[in-house]
């Protein structure tokens, strides 16, 4: 009985994750063709005690290739106790003359609700110009082409919702090697999980959507009570409104990268912090994707001691673990492929000893313990 079940459950995770990558298949590559820019956007970055890590986004704005004059980037301070407005005005004191048109600005946060990123975004979006938001974080840097790849898949698809590739940037520590990893699977969810016609993943640090239809579904109202989740609650709203109007961006030439935090003790409140929005979301596959990939996990740790008492044959415990680590590797390697991120591979098998182990412990400690985002603390 015991074996039956181990095997049922690896079953289940190679079917969940079989699907993922067929998924991950399904979605075209976009590639630009260089019509000419139709869309005005309005780029939103919330930011709190953002110092070191501004200079890198507002160097990576000025880069950008679109017009200048066809977009507007609003900066939202959500009480920051350190230097970062001062480093935002220094730098704009300081940018090129051919930059200098670029339309940057820094409002107040006006805080409502329990979620303070929330009430950020809905300041800066009752002030927006233009009819297409992008949200993205103060600690990203975007790519040269980023506004000309969503301005082309706009014209080309008309949606209402774009999802967007989301990296990180430094993988020089087995510690950010092993976030990199974790990412990667995550975005081979969400990218199969639109190939399926499931999407229930996205990423606040690079998403788009109308500003008419944020507004006709009420925008974050109903979930503002919860500090996290900006991205995945928005996002099954917008697919009630209409699914077929919800896409997502396969191109390398509109990954936004990120920062992977810088010890054990961040990673462990981003991941609670990631747990506790996941837990509430309405999404019934998005709970199911959530409770299989527990069972796998918790069925890697829970071999030993099974596997120690003699209720499980050796063979066979070594068998499903071969089983479930090659079809997490196929499927973070097309990913890794596709983001370019082939070297991280190399710390993939320590990272699978040592994840099913993380992985439980965050869905247990996520259930009863609250959890700290920008000098704050949470509750679930």
């Amino acid at each position: 009985m015991i074996t039956f079940i181990f095997i049922i459950t690896t079953l289940i995770y190679l079917f969940l994750i079989g699907s993922f990558i067929y998924g991950f298949d399904k979605v075209e590559v976009f590639k630009i063709s260089d019509l000419k820019p139709k869309t005005k956007f309005s780029v939103i970055v919330p930011f709190r005690n953002e110092t070191e890590n501004l200079p890198k986004l507002l160097a990576s704005i000025l880069q950008l290739n679109y017009p200048k004059s066809m977009f507007e980037i609003i900066l939202v301070n959500d009480d920051s106790e350190d230097v970062s407005v001062e480093v935002i005005n220094n730098f704009l004191q300081k940018r090129p003359f051919d930059c200098a048109k670029c339309d940057i600005r820094i409002i107040q946060n006006k805080r409502v609700t329990n979620s303070p990123k929330k009430d950020a975004i809905n300041t800066a979006i009752n002030i927006a110009q233009h009819d297409w938001i992008i949200t993205t974080d103060a600690d990203c840097t975007l790519p040269k082409y980023w506004l000309d790849t969503f301005d082309e898949f706009i014209q080309t698809n008309q949606p209402n919702c774009i999802v967007a590739p989301v990296s990180y940037s430094d993988s020089n520590s087995f510690l950010k090697r092993f976030q990199a990893l974790d990412l990667l699977s995550l975005q081979g969810a969400t990218i199969g999980g639109f190939g399926i016609k499931l999407p229930f993943l996205s990423n606040g640090a690079n998403l788009a959507y109308r500003k008419p239809t944020f507004q006709s579904v009420n925008g974050f109202n109903g979930n503002d009570d919860i500090a996290s989740g900006d991205d995945i609650f928005l996002l099954e709203k917008l697919k009630k409104a209409d699914s077929k109007k919800v896409l997502y961006l396969k191109s390398n030439q509109a990954i936004v990268s990120t920062k992977p935090v810088i010890n054990l003790s961040a990673l462990i409140q981003q991941r609670l912090r990631w747990a506790s929005k996941t837990s509430r979301n309405p999404n019934w596959f998005s709970k199911l994707v959530g409770l299989i990939v527990f069972l796998g996990n918790l069925a890697c740790i829970a071999m030993l001691p099974i596997l120690f008492l003699g209720y499980l044959k050796p063979r066979i415990a070594i068998a499903l673990v071969v089983i479930k680590f090659s079809i997490d590797f196929l499927l973070i390697f097309k990913i890794a492929r596709f983001f370019k991120q082939e070297n991280v591979l190399f710390s993939y098998v320590w990272s699978c000893i040592i994840y099913p182990f993380f992985s439980v412990y965050i869905a247990v400690l996520s259930l009863f313990k609250p959890y700290q985002w920008k000098g704050r603390t949470f509750k679930k």
